[in-house]
């Protein structure tokens, strides 16, 4: 999977699981992702544009809009409604507390058909908000699609239930694989890492 050793080459993704990360979520993490890193790098940025736009037409359709989740989601898919030549909307992780009070921001109909774009998905809470705010102001969801996920099964369990298919470009398993194949880690990493894909909530570095 091309995309899982680019995100490596680039340090968009970052795997340390001798000296893990800390989520804001308080999670202890041997791996951080960082996707928004892809638009520094124009080769990375298009093949991710390009890959998007066919995986709509194959899987979705053209839809009548593209929709970004703010705040990752926003320049990817700007980048994907350019390359289809269709409206770009967005949805804010907050009611804007001024002006028009707005969720969604740009133009749009109810009815409309609309793809999902994010650049990241771990549990899939922010991303099902969004997908929860499109419905309620009448757009149809077809789905979503995000460069990476680390593939907790609460995340496929979350988007099962919103009735919302989704499919990224990368994930957990894959990445671990490209990491192993390029030196990025050793054999001695995997059994930590396989861990933290378990149960990363309570996942502790071992001593």
């Amino acid at each position: 999977m091309r995309i899982a050793g680019e995100l490596l080459k680039i340090k968009a993704v970052k795997l340390q699981p001798e000296n893990p990360f800390t989520w804001a979520s308080g999670w202890k993490s041997p791996i951080y992702c960082d996707n928004r890193k892809t638009l520094s790098f124009p080769m990375i940025r298009t093949f991710i544009r390009q890959k998007f736009s066919e995986i709509i037409d194959k899987e979705f359709g053209k839809p009548d809009v593209i929709a970004g989740i703010a705040t990752g989601g926003i320049p990817q898919g700007v980048l994907v409604a350019q390359e289809l030549g269709i409206p770009f909307i967005y949805v804010r992780s907050n009611v804007k507390e001024h002006g028009l009070g707005n969720l969604i921001e740009g133009s749009y109909e109810a009815g409309q058909k609309v793809v999902v774009v994010e650049d990241l998905i771990s549990t899939g809470g922010s991303s099902l908000l969004g997908v929860k705010a499109l419905k309620e102001a009448g757009l149809q969801v077809r789905g979503l699609l995000a460069i990476f996920s680390y593939g907790f099964d609460q995340a496929q369990v979350a988007f099962d239930e919103a009735s919302c298919p989704f499919i990224t470009l990368a994930d957990y398993d894959h990445l671990i694989e490209q990491a192993l194949a390029l030196e990025y880690i050793r054999e001695s990493d995997l059994e930590a890492l396989k861990k933290w894909r378990e149960l990363p909530s309570a996942w502790t570095p071992e001593p």
